[in-house]
């Protein structure tokens, strides 16, 4: 049954990602972000990661729907685990496009912050699987995407509700955006060195590659924004971006040759 869930809530992301785009549930994403603009806010063309994402998502989820069953009961909570975090990331990822548009904020940041919960958990108990061959790219890729993208994206429309809400000052908000690219940087550097840990293939990657594109997105957004503040933001976001590279690279050499890993992951078995 999950496996079907999951296959419908990756379905669900593109197809309501292109009515938020059409304006059916109210104003798209750049109309609310040029609406309320903030010092974290990426370029446009970064957005078009989810284009992939959603490409990739589905695959995962296709995936899936070969599944075999294991007969180690252990094991298998863990999968059904995996399975339930991913297909509620997935569906909490759809509904944010709807609240949002509907500029219920509080609700919106909420459900952002859930999905990324629930796509770093289940991001962590495929990594920690250490799948290989193809299951490594149709299930640890696309949720390493996903999670990376999420965990900059749930920034943005942090800093995006506290300028809607009036929560801090709209105008000069460098000193709580800095706050922000602290927690940002603490999450970004924490959630790669335990990705790490087993090491994992290089599918793991994704969640560094879409981190790293958010923040380029960002410096390329604020290095020409006009806000009190914009061009420090820049240099934050992209000396973040050098900081998360140079952590992977000294993980990956300090770390050596991966083991031998599974050759099947968590997500390619269908639970009990």
């Amino acid at each position: 049954m999950l496996p079907i869930l999951l296959t419908l809530s990756a379905l669900g992301m593109p197809v309501i990602a292109w009515f938020s785009q059409q304006g059916t549930f109210g104003p798209d994403n750049k109309t609310l972000s040029d609406r309320y603009p903030t010092l974290i806010v990426a370029d446009g063309y970064a957005f078009s990661i989810w284009g992939v994402i959603f490409l990739l998502d589905l695959l995962l989820a296709l995936w899936t729907l070969r599944g075999q069953r294991s007969s180690d009961p252990a094991l298998a909570a863990v999968r059904h685990r995996c399975l339930l975090l991913t297909t509620l990331g997935f569906a909490l990822t759809g509904s944010w496009m709807v609240v949002f548009a509907q500029q219920w904020f509080w609700v919106a940041l909420a459900v952002m912050w859930g999905a990324l919960a629930c796509m770093l958990w289940a991001l962590m108990l495929v990594a920690h699987a250490q799948p290989r061959g193809a299951a490594a790219w149709l299930t640890l890729l696309p949720l390493a995407l996903h999670a990376g993208w999420l965990s900059m994206a749930a920034f943005l429309n942090t800093a995006q509700v506290i300028v809607a809400e009036q929560l801090l000052p709209t105008v000069d908000q460098l000193p709580w955006t800095l706050v922000l690219w602290a927690l940002a940087a603490l999450l970004l550097l924490v959630a790669i060195a335990r990705l790490h840990q087993p090491k994992t293939g290089w599918q793991s990657l994704g969640y560094v590659f879409a981190a790293v594109w958010g923040l380029v997105g960002v410096y390329v957004k604020q290095n020409r924004g006009e806000l009190p503040g914009a061009h420090t933001s820049a240099w934050i976001a992209l000396a973040l971006a050098v900081v998360v590279i140079g952590q992977t690279v000294w993980l990956r050499v300090r770390g050596g040759r991966p083991p031998r890993a599974q050759e099947d992951g968590l997500m390619s078995y269908r639970p009990h």
